[in-house]
């Protein structure tokens, strides 16, 4: 990526939305404007799990506020994510069919292990890189609104990550819902995140770290604190959290709390963060624990800057790791997808080459994606494979994919064959339509195992929601198998009420 290009980050988190703007200088990203917004979406989950019209309200101004600085960026140079509050919202659809429009960008809801492997990240570009601390195992803590994430790496490899559904925002409405902070409910607050974290306990031992470092909101506010009281900056100690709780005890509730190097707008969730906090020390046996500057934004921002300079970004290698481990044919893998990608191409010549840099060449990357898992269901049972391999994609875990990314590429999988009703919803998105086209017809074409003609099918768009196939002389005699599954594949289209597709040659 050329130097002084600027790419942008935003995180929509439970408790804040933060924009981080940065601009590349060799390799490296350089921050030029940060904004941030406590907008507290955490505590706007009503007991069905749906954010109210209030929560919903809030977020959306704030990305108006974004949207507007983020005015004149390409859509490469954005990526907006978003974590456990709308991981967990049964109308997050709502919410961000009208944030996107807002924000201008697309926004990926990210699952629990891609957050913590993004704020690791994120973390570990932000620190010096030296020789010993390259050596040095990590253990990065990022305690959220409602999600706390545990990592363990190396220089920039996560190896070990884990999100665990306990925060701030979530556990400052549970046990210090009228403010008030006493002996009993940091006592029970602390009692329930252990009960929460105990899986921690097997994977993150002592011995499989050196340093331990804090990410983000909570641990960022509470070293802050000690440090304006005198302790070193950027460290948080066990002695330094006990005086921290004995100062809330003192003050008794967050409308009585002073305290230097507290923003305002923290005291409303530290005590549910100090609780997190002080479990995660007990359970960890950690002694000490550094303040990083890095977070998830950075993550992020460093992910996009990948993303641009290889096209083999972290998606690639977990689309091959999955192939992998679900005994995919790799062959039929890869004949379908040159079969999808020379169809594809044929309806959007932008696409050739497949650049990250443009719309239709992300399209494309991402059809290849799918014909490379389009059998990934097979492990399961032949029977139905397309829809094992849709259900695998909407429930693994898959680094680099958010998941309404994974979700499309589960879409594809499962409309490769069979009706098309199933896929209404989808059927609205042009690109979808091409790809899933594209992808259907080179299954039909590669049905017998074998490399099909590369000339034996010319498709292109015929006006608005319709497409033409035309078969190559004398194909249709030569391979009958086919042109009876291509005559069936008109019919499937012909029962949408929404395109049409025509066939000539066949």
């Amino acid at each position: 990526m050329q130097n002084g290009t600027r790419l942008a980050a935003v995180d929509l988190g439970s408790n804040s939305f933060r924009l981080e703007i940065g601009q590349v200088d060799h390799g490296q990203i350089h921050r030029t404007e940060y904004l941030k917004e406590t907008v507290r979406q955490g505590n706007g989950l009503d007991s069905a799990r749906n954010l109210t019209a209030e929560a919903m309200q809030r977020g959306w101004d704030a990305l108006a506020r974004f949207g507007e600085r983020l005015a004149g960026f390409k859509r490469s140079q954005v990526r907006a994510v978003a974590t456990q509050t709308l991981r967990e919202a049964r109308n997050r659809e709502e919410f961000l069919l009208r944030a996107r429009t807002i924000l201008g960008f697309g926004i990926d809801v990210i699952p629990g292990r891609e957050e913590a492997r993004l704020i690791y990240q994120g973390v570990s570009h932000m620190l010096p890189h030296t020789d010993a601390s390259d050596r040095e195992r990590r253990l990065v803590v990022d305690i959220g609104g409602r999600s706390t994430e545990m990592i363990i790496g190396r220089a920039l490899d996560a190896e070990l990550m884990e999100s665990y559904r306990v925060g701030s925002v979530a556990w400052s409405m549970k046990h210090f819902s009228e403010g008030l902070f006493t002996q009993s409910a940091f006592r029970a607050a602390e009692v329930a995140a252990k009960a929460v974290l105990d899986d921690a306990l097997s994977s993150y031992t002592r011995d499989q770290w050196d340093v331990a470092y804090g990410a983000s909101g909570t641990i960022g506010a509470v070293g802050d604190v000690l440090a304006a009281a005198g302790g070193e900056p950027g460290l948080i100690t066990r002695d330094g959290l006990d005086w921290l709780v004995d100062r809330l005890l003192k003050a008794g509730s967050t409308d009585k709390l002073r305290i230097d190097g507290m923003r305002e707008d923290r005291k409303p969730v530290i005590g549910g963060g100090v609780s997190v906090l002080r479990a995660v020390f007990d359970l960890l046996d950690i002694e000490e624990m550094r303040v990083a500057q890095g977070a998830l934004r950075h993550g992020v921002l460093y992910e996009l800057l990948e993303r641009d300079e290889s096209v083999a970004d972290m998606r690639t290698a977990t689309v091959a790791r999955l192939a992998s481990r679900f005994a995919v044919d790799a062959a039929q893998a890869r004949r379908v997808g040159e079969t999808a990608a020379a169809l594809f191409v044929q309806l959007t010549p932008a696409a050739r080459g497949g650049s990250p840099g443009s719309r239709p060449g992300r399209a494309l990357r991402k059809l290849g994606w799918a014909a490379q898992l389009h059998e990934i269901g097979t492990l399961v049972s032949h029977s139905d494979y397309h829809k094992h391999g849709a259900y695998i994609l909407d429930n693994t875990d898959a680094p680099g994919f958010a998941v309404n990314e994974l979700h499309a590429l589960g879409q594809l999988v499962l409309g490769q064959r069979g009706k098309l009703r199933k896929l209404d919803a989808a059927l609205e998105d042009e690109t979808f339509v091409m790809q899933l086209l594209s992808l259907r017809l080179a299954v039909i074409l590669c049905h017998a195992r074998r490399d099909p003609d590369p000339r034996a099918l010319h498709l292109a768009a015929l006006g608005a929601r319709a497409f033409t196939i035309a078969c190559a002389p004398d194909w249709a005699e030569a391979y009958p198998q086919s042109a009876h599954l291509l005559r069936e594949e008109v019919l499937a289209w012909q029962k949408t009420s929404s395109w049409r597709v025509e066939l000539s040659g066949a």
